[in-house]
């Protein structure tokens, strides 16, 4: 059918595992945040943010229903939030967000991943400072302006507002905002984008980093495959990288 053929079809596979990994790490991130603080999201604000991650990619209603009711079981298993660190190859830190029922299956799998990589594995502290924690909410833009929006967020802790886009699961280009705060300010602004009923697609703590390496397309290329590595292992929920 011609390379254009395999070329969508190969972009839309992606997207579904892309769909699929998001499912199985919001569905973790429910299920802690259940066992956390229990089933009523209106009290407990770790579960109203997974189920408004959920909204955000698309995630069926029956899905998170389950994932809720599934968390409140005794019989379900309970989930360890690891972090580990190491360095690609070439001096690229990573930090690996981990969330895992067998501690001792998901070391081995990142120790392996990095050894194969070409990588090491680090002790604590070894990359992660390396990058700063941030809290990250990205804005559905339609009908936003940017500068009346940043002056309305910055008693709230906004450091950042700025523009982006991003291609769906269907492959179409959005826009988005995105509002970048202080760690310690994640909550406050939370609360603040509720009570301003603006529809947030996601909010995340992630790790932004503080310097990028600058490598040559095929070293790019060897940390691209370590990093795609640890991305596909269901015990991981973030990777964070210093590659520019």
């Amino acid at each position: 059918m011609g390379r254009a053929f395999e070329f969508r079809k190969g972009r839309k596979m992606k997207r579904w595992d892309r769909m699929s990994k998001d499912f199985t790490r919001i569905g973790r991130e429910i299920v802690m945040a259940v066992k956390e603080s229990g089933p009523n999201p209106d009290t407990n604000s770790r579960l109203r943010t997974a189920i408004q991650n959920a909204k955000g990619v698309n995630m069926p209603k029956d899905r998170v229903d389950a994932a809720i009711k599934r968390a409140s079981s005794r019989e379900e298993k309970d989930y360890q939030e690891v972090v580990y660190e190491g360095y690609a190859p070439h001096g690229v830190a990573i930090v690996i967000e981990t969330a895992t029922d067998n501690p001792v299956r998901t070391v081995a799998n990142v120790r392996m991943y990095f050894n194969r990589g070409n990588g090491a594995l680090g002790t604590a502290g070894s990359s992660d400072y390396t990058f700063t924690r941030k809290g990250v909410f990205k804005l559905a833009a339609e009908g936003l302006d940017l500068d009346e929006l940043e002056l309305e967020l910055i008693d709230a802790g906004a450091e950042d507002v700025y523009s982006d886009q991003e291609e769906d699961e269907h492959g179409n280009v959005k826009d988005y905002i995105v509002v970048e705060t202080a760690f310690t300010d994640f909550g406050q602004m939370q609360k603040a984008l509720e009570e301003k009923h603006l529809n947030v697609i996601s909010a995340q703590l992630q790790r932004i980093p503080n310097t990028r390496v600058s490598l040559s397309d095929e070293e790019a290329e060897e940390v691209l495959n370590l990093i795609e590595k640890f991305e596909e292992d269901d015990d991981v929920q973030a990777v964070y990288h210093t590659l520019a």
